[in-house]
């Protein structure tokens, strides 16, 4: 197991208990490497500042404790913002009809040895394999364990529903 996965599974049931999710963990750097999670609510609301501050006061108890990560490194807690990255085969499902970008990590035998993939969300099939229709109306059904990299690309229809949802 990666070291950010091992992160991941030693925070997630105190952050689950804070009532967020873990949308991603992501470690970068060597030197003075950066721990980087993106949460959200349960409830889906909106995450402010100060929720990022209990997750962190939160994780950084946890961390010295199991001490995952050897040295000095940063925490930084965040909420995934609009043009979020997409990790959980859930978030195909939630984002369905908004545009993406969806990179594997290897090529589909069916695509002429094609990695990405943008266009509109579709969801999932019953296999679940990520549906994504093309802008030349061309339909794939991606293996969701073989992306590598799934974001939702910044659109006027996207930041609408953004608006719309914060206004509610």
């Amino acid at each position: 197991m990666d070291l950010a996965k091992r992160i991941e599974a030693i925070i997630q049931p105190t952050v689950a208990d804070l009532g967020f999710e873990i949308v991603r963990v992501q470690i970068s750097g060597a030197k003075r490497p950066r721990l980087q999670i993106m949460a959200e609510r349960q409830d889906g609301t909106g995450i402010d500042v100060e929720d990022c501050a209990d997750i962190s006061r939160a994780v950084s108890a946890i961390l010295d404790v199991e001490d995952p990560i050897k040295g000095e490194f940063t925490l930084e807690v965040s909420s995934p913002g609009i043009d979020r990255p997409l990790t959980r085969l859930k978030d195909f499902e939630t984002w369905a009809g908004f545009d993406a970008k969806i990179e594997l990590s290897f090529p589909l035998e069916s695509s002429d040895g094609r990695k990405r993939y943008t266009g509109r969300l579709l969801g999932l099939d019953n296999e679940d394999k990520i549906l994504i229709e093309g802008e030349d109306g061309e339909q794939f059904a991606l293996p969701f364990e073989d992306v590598q990299r799934a974001k939702l690309l910044l659109t006027d229809e996207l930041i609408a529903a953004a608006t719309t949802e914060q206004n509610t």
